[in-house]
């Protein structure tokens, strides 16, 4: 596994603060010892900026984790300027200084919480692992897309009094988007030529994004298969409710698992822990914060539906590679979440709640044998 995650560790004295847009980029170096503030603007130039920032006495530089994803830093820290990406939601500004905004004193702003040490550092993913992020999440909006094409598609025929509601031989109501239902959708016609030309535009859109999403599924099971993810996609695998699609876009999106330092670690940074509201004695929590990485965050709530009519049976391993410690863990995990499922669901716990408390464990589970597939238990 590549190792920059674990970050650069020098010492710094010149510390830069770097406020980020598409085009521009306005630069503030601050000299802690002296206090002196140097600042300057830039086009959006990599070269540049490390030209200027190199002039100064062992330099690092900061800017905020956004939109502009990582490319900067990766390209600063190439050419020889240390360069960190700030967590946003970490950096608290002062109350005086909410209305006097502008781009360089943002980036002093930065240059000083980099200076005393405040700034929280986010994981930032190589070239390759920021690719599968990308292929994952472009998955992701296909499936978006396709959900709104085929709501849009019902809606237009339920406009128009046309509801499918076929059942099969043993009376049970016949799914959605089967064939059964596609050739119920072929025999609707309107008597209106505008009306037939709708409906021919919403099911040409349906099947497109089907087809989409399908193109994209092959891209995914290229590289799940590669070897810098194999190991890890195929211990994920182990879990019930969790198959290649889902498995690759957990690794991809972790980057590294041992980069957290515990299960609850990863499970904040996926937003499935409670909110909390407490002050004194009294302690209050409340729903899951949803903060954090929400396309793992609906990947793992998802999967955890799965446990709710799910057996304790041992889930066979996809590979006979994958270790027999971590197939030995994954059914451990699989006995214990349905057990879980069923103890909530007795108590009378609301479906939508169980499922996500069975999310919130099945993270900390895909954390534990993440690590065990990354050697990082040993």
């Amino acid at each position: 596994l590549p190792q920059a995650w674990k970050g650069l560790t020098m010492n710094h004295t010149t510390s830069i603060g770097l406020d980020v847009h598409a085009r521009s980029i306005a630069a503030a170096a601050l000299d802690p010892l002296t206090g002196e503030v140097v600042t300057k603007t830039f086009a959006y130039s990599p070269g540049e900026v490390a030209s200027w920032a190199l002039g100064f006495d062992s330099p690092k530089a900061v800017y905020e984790s956004g939109v502009t994803g990582f490319h900067l830093c990766r390209e600063l820290n190439a050419l020889g300027l240390e360069c960190a990406v700030g967590a946003s939601s970490k950096m608290q500004r002062p109350p005086a200084d909410v209305k006097r905004k502008n781009d360089l004193s943002d980036a002093q702003f930065l240059a000083r919480l980099l200076a005393t040490h405040n700034v929280t550092e986010v994981f930032v993913p190589d070239a390759e692992t920021e690719a599968a992020r990308d292929l994952v999440r472009a998955h992701a909006d296909a499936r978006a897309d396709l959900t709104r094409a085929r709501q849009r598609l019902n809606l237009f025929l339920m406009r128009h009094g046309h509801v499918f509601c076929e059942k099969g031989p043993t009376g049970a109501p016949v799914g959605s988007w089967t064939k059964a239902h596609w050739a119920w959708i072929r025999q609707i016609s309107f008597p209106d030529e505008a009306d037939e030309e709708a409906l021919a535009f919403y099911i040409a859109q349906v099947r497109h994004m089907e087809g989409q999403k399908r193109e994209l599924e092959k891209f995914i099971r290229a590289p799940a298969r590669e070897p810098r993810w194999r190991g890890r996609v195929d211990a994920l695998r182990c879990l019930k409710g969790i198959e290649e699609i889902t498995a690759f876009a957990l690794v991809a999106e972790a980057g590294v698992f041992s980069r957290f330092d515990s299960a609850r670690a990863f499970s904040t940074w996926a937003g499935l822990v409670p909110s909390e509201h407490s002050s004194g004695p009294r302690r209050r929590t409340g729903g899951i914060t949803k903060t954090g990485n929400s396309n793992v965050r609906r990947l793992l709530v998802e999967a955890s539906w799965h446990y709710a009519r799910a057996t304790a049976a041992r889930k066979p391993a996809p590979s006979p590679d994958v270790p027999l410690r971590i197939e030995n863990h994954a059914a451990k995990a699989v006995k214990r979440l349905v057990a879980r499922r069923r103890e909530m669901s007795a108590r009378g716990k609301r479906p939508s709640v169980a499922n996500c408390a069975t999310a919130r464990e099945l993270a900390c589970w895909c954390w534990a044998i993440g690590r065990m597939a990354e050697g990082a238990d040993a």
